[in-house]
């Protein structure tokens, strides 16, 4: 027997599900939050659910908004069942479910002005995003704003109607300064180093663009703090569908599937006041950039490396490339011999501790985390978790044979069709040019490597550049399967 997830039916769905303790009429939003995906309710809404059990800060409660064409999609599934939300969490050893309660509604596109209605209400103290990690409007190569990207352009020409992110956040400051309310802080949750610099070189970066000292005011009274974020989350399917349905009864149209580990480690940052999350698990520190590099280098670096040789062989979930031996032996290897040591220490933590429990983690079959999943947005992701550590390691005049294999890889899987001839479906807004670089360089092998905005000057050091071309030359000459062997064996830089 199965029930429609919604409020009036809580008490029946208790019978498979946690359900929430707290009651949705006591609860009152403090938090807009851009965004609503699956990570988002899979994190940050889980940490305020949990913190809401307890009885505490239910002032901090949840409005989503969303300004992309799918969030009107996601507005309507939600609210269809009263904004709540099946959260299966799946472990080696154990799965449960819990619906959870946190957001009090949501906005979407086209209603901008009731967005930025929300963003002066003086009970919104935090505005939170969860964007992925291309959407800051920043060049990759050189890690700043990018005035010209036509999103900027528009809400700089027209800022008291601003469709982006950042737009409306900036007319929600600027209507709050105006009525004497103090400013919210502006908290990133995307996967960024230096996140929350980055946001606040987004918002300043637009502002500036049209009122320079509006701009500087923002730079003056607004936190940006840093954050890392943790849980691998997967994309909802059919599949995801039918376990909730079938497993635990519940009717829900978009539930959450994700691992049982979660961490958020977050700046104390927040002059409006702030939830009690450290009474949930939440870190607060001084400093989030150790924690941030080891996450983005060894879980995300980690996530980018066992992508592009399993969509090469034909490999769909990302537990089934952890029982492939030469993957398994190639994130291994990359990890401790390349990545490591160019990861600065982390307090009170072991990174090899770290990559042991990464390892783990990538391995659990429960998840059904996918390899499509990872392969996207390669051009936004690259940039961000693998290139950092070639480039460390250069610097460092140390050898990059395994780290050059990955951007190679990631170029072989560009030309568009696995080692069997399987034809590869691309999930990336720059995959035009990627492709239209990666088949240039059968003839040229640096035509990959000329896209500038992604490699930057790592492109063009010579000893990437010979690394990165043996890799391609073999992993066309030999297959994947070959390449990484001859990598494991130490022949690769031969």
């Amino acid at each position: 027997m199965t029930c429609k997830l919604s409020l009036a039916n809580l008490a029946e769905i208790a019978r498979t599900a946690a359900v929430p303790a707290y009651r949705r009429d006591q609860l009152k939003a403090g938090i807009l939050h851009f965004g609503v995906g699956n990570f988002h309710r899979a994190h940050q809404a889980i940490y305020l659910h949990e913190l809401f059990n307890q009885g505490k800060d239910l002032d901090w409660a949840i409005l989503g908004a969303g300004v992309m064409p799918g969030d009107r999609l996601m507005k309507e599934k939600l609210e269809a069942q009263d904004c709540l939300t099946t959260v299966v969490e799946q472990d080696n050893n154990r799965s449960a479910a819990t619906v959870t309660a946190p957001m009090t509604g949501i906005l979407a596109a086209p209603d901008f002005d009731a967005i930025i209605a929300a963003l002066a209400d003086p009970a919104i103290r935090i505005v939170s995003m969860t964007i992925t990690e291309g959407g800051y409007f920043i060049d990759p190569a050189t890690g700043k704003f990018d005035p010209t990207h036509p999103a900027m352009v528009a809400d700089a020409r027209d800022p008291a109607h601003p469709k982006s992110v950042f737009g409306l956040i900036i007319a929600g400051l600027r209507t709050r300064r105006a009525a004497e309310i103090p400013p919210f802080t502006v908290m990133c949750c995307d996967n960024i180093p230096g996140n929350g610099e980055v946001t606040e070189a987004t918002v300043t970066g637009l502002a500036k663009l049209s009122d320079p000292d509006f701009a500087h005011w923002i730079h003056e009274n607004v936190a940006f703090p840093n954050a890392m974020v943790d849980r691998i989350t997967p994309a909802t399917g059919e599949r995801e569908i039918g376990i909730a349905r079938d497993t635990y009864g519940i009717e829900d149209s978009w539930p959450v599937f994700c691992e049982e580990f979660k961490q958020w480690v977050l700046e104390d940052k927040f002059p409006l006041g702030r939830p009690a999350l450290e009474d949930v698990g939440v870190t607060f520190v001084p400093d989030v950039a150790p924690y941030e590099l080891m996450k983005l280098r060894i879980l995300n670096g980690g996530h980018a490396a066992i992508a592009y040789p399993a969509a090469l062989m034909d490999i769909h979930f990302v537990h089934e490339a952890m029982e492939n031996p030469l993957i398994r032996a190639f994130l291994a290897k990359l990890t401790y011999e390349e990545i490591i040591p160019v990861v600065p220490p982390v307090p009170n933590t072991s990174l090899e501790d770290y990559a042991r429990l990464i390892e783990s983690r990538f391995s659990n079959p429960k998840i059904g985390d996918t390899i499509p999943r990872l392969a996207q947005d390669g051009s936004n992701r690259q940039p961000k978790f693998i290139l950092p550590s070639t480039a460390d390691r250069l610097a460092k005049g140390l050898d990059v044979t395994g780290l050059a294999l990955v951007s190679a890889l990631w170029c072989r899987y560009f030309e568009g069709t696995s080692d069997s001839g399987k034809t590869i479906v691309f999930n990336d807004a720059s995959a035009e040019r990627l492709q239209k670089a990666a088949l240039a360089s059968r003839t040229d092998p640096t035509a990959f490597l000329a896209l500038g905005d992604i490699f930057g000057a790592t492109g063009s050091d010579p000893r990437f550049v010979s690394r990165f071309t043996k890799a391609l030359e073999s992993l066309r000459s030999n297959g994947t399967a070959a390449t990484l062997q001859r990598y494991l064996d130490g022949k690769l830089a031969d």
